[in-house]
């Protein structure tokens, strides 16, 4: 324990169930279960000052969701603006109105931060250490759901960039962008070329003095227009009740991506072909998409990158932009100099390489003492462990808006609680069958670097039955209101 730390002095609270993060998942999750269970006793462990996960942690100029907000907002509070994909301070205001009105918001607990979590069989519960204000505090729960995201809020990804320890300018991270950077007149260069780099550069190019992008390989890049047709006009016409347009809006819209993701997978080539033709016409003159634009992988083999109404393309037509494709030989004091010879000249770097992925918030869980690791995992259902007993992670689909993973794993555990409930059940585990599961599968399916760099250090999926990954977001929709969730569970009275 860090000698900053004192123990509270006393008895563990107890609880029923335990939620980790107050984001997305925290928050869905919550609703679920007191619309389901009124008398339930949970509480939401954030770590951070304020709710909103993802959207509370990134700041940097132009953050915004990368898929739309129609499918990503919640069933229960249907997103409310027009905007399909919005900026992330739009996105966190959102969640603190579903939070207040609908009674989530008093069961949060801020600066709360779980330190670790050891399952007892004995008494059949969990026993969490939580670092409040310095604090040391415990608390005992039937239930543990770790809402926590999928990466690591400390540290970004670490990549190797010849040079950059020579660099005279400012360096900036955006999952650490600083509340005091003025990016007016600079000449800024971005590294990277995912969907953060799709961000920034609209946001940045508004004011700075050169804004150029920097990227080894290529990303595919789509416009939200060019997605398809949302329904609700048509419903309005209809005179459609309004909580009927966003089912049904939610619906075509995680219908229309799958149907993309399927394209893509069959269909590559043609897919390639499509994704040419949409791009070349809204490039600037001079400006090569086979050099800028034209990826290595297949479309899906990475996620397209979504800019709302081509507001990246259009920003490559200002004269204070630009693009550079390749390889970096080093960077100077003052200047980035690729392998080609070309030469930038900029004042601030920002490394918009990627994330590091991580699972369970840096907490230590552990049963009857033995600490688990995530890499000697099988996932069952897509969201709990073999041998872990009653606890849930939230994770998500390669394809989908994230609410609609975490709306699945919420419909499984309400089903499994109330199964609980009515026979009397202390506790289930997923326990692997006898035979043992031979061939696996990564949890995380695209082919980015961030994601195959993580795959070491994180569970793996089966193949079959329980075990394999989720992939169809409708189908699983159907399995977790009306299928079998108890096949590869042991039960406990």
């Amino acid at each position: 324990m860090p000698p900053s730390m004192k123990e509270t002095g006393r008895t563990p609270e107890a609880v029923d169930v335990v939620i980790v993060g107050a984001g997305v998942s925290g928050i869905n999750t919550a609703y679920w279960l007191l619309k389901e269970f009124p008398d339930i006793k949970l509480t939401i462990l954030e770590a951070r000052g304020d709710i909103g996960g993802t959207w509370d942690l990134f700041k940097y100029p132009g953050v915004r969701s990368d898929s739309d907000l129609y499918s990503y907002g919640f069933t229960w509070h249907p997103w409310p603006f027009p905007q399909p994909v919005a900026e992330g301070r739009l996105i966190k205001q959102y969640l603190k109105d579903c939070a207040s009105q609908h009674g989530v918001s008093q069961h949060i607990r801020l600066q709360h931060k779980v330190l670790s979590a050891d399952w007892s069989q004995d008494v059949q519960k969990w026993s969490l250490v939580v670092n409040h204000d310095d604090l040391l505090m415990d608390i005992s729960a039937s239930f543990l759901v770790l809402g926590s995201g999928y990466y690591d809020y400390y540290t970004p990804l670490q990549t190797v960039i010849p040079g950059l320890e020579d660099f005279r300018g400012t360096v900036i991270n955006p999952q650490f962008w600083p509340a005091n950077y003025e990016h007016r007149d600079k000449k800024i260069a971005i590294i990277g070329s995912g969907a953060t780099c799709i961000s920034l550069f609209p946001a940045l190019a508004e004011s700075a003095a050169q804004v150029t992008i920097v990227q080894r390989s290529p990303s595919y890049v789509i416009s939200t227009s060019h997605l398809g047709l949302l329904l609700s006009p048509l419903l309005e016409f209809l005179h459609v009740p309004l909580s009927i347009q966003h089912r049904c809006e939610r619906l075509w819209v995680t219908f229309l991506y799958q149907m993309i993701a399927l394209i893509c997978a069959f269909f590559p080539v043609q897919s390639r072909g499509f994704l040419r033709k949409l791009t070349i016409p809204q490039l600037p003159k001079g400006c090569d998409h086979d050099i800028h634009f034209k990826p290595l992988y297949d479309p899906w083999k990475q996620r397209l990158c979504i800019c709302p109404d081509g507001d990246f393309f259009k920003t490559l037509h200002k004269p204070n932009t630009g693009i550079v494709t390749g390889h970096i030989d080093r960077v100077t004091e003052n200047a980035i100099k690729m392998q080609d010879g070309t030469v930038i000249n900029v004042d601030t770097i920002v490394t918009a390489t990627g994330i590091t992925m991580r699972l369970g918030g840096h907490i230590d869980i552990s049963v009857d003492g033995k600490k688990m690791k995530w890499e000697d995992k099988l996932i069952w259902n897509g969201c709990m462990l073999d041998g872990i007993p009653n606890m849930v992670f939230l994770f998500s689909y390669t394809n989908f808006a994230w609410t609609l993973g975490a709306d699945n794993t919420a419909r499984t555990l309400l089903r499994l609680m109330k199964l609980m409930r009515s026979k009397g059940l202390k506790s289930i585990t997923p326990q692997l069958p006898e035979e043992g599961i031979l061939e696996t599968r990564r949890l995380w399916s695209l082919d980015s670097t961030y994601s195959l760099r993580a795959a070491p250090v994180l569970p793996r999926y089966g193949t079959k039955g329980p075990w394999k990954p989720r992939i169809y977001g409708l189908l699983d929709e159907a399995t977790t209101r009306w299928g079998n969730v108890t096949d590869g569970l042991r039960f406990t009275t």
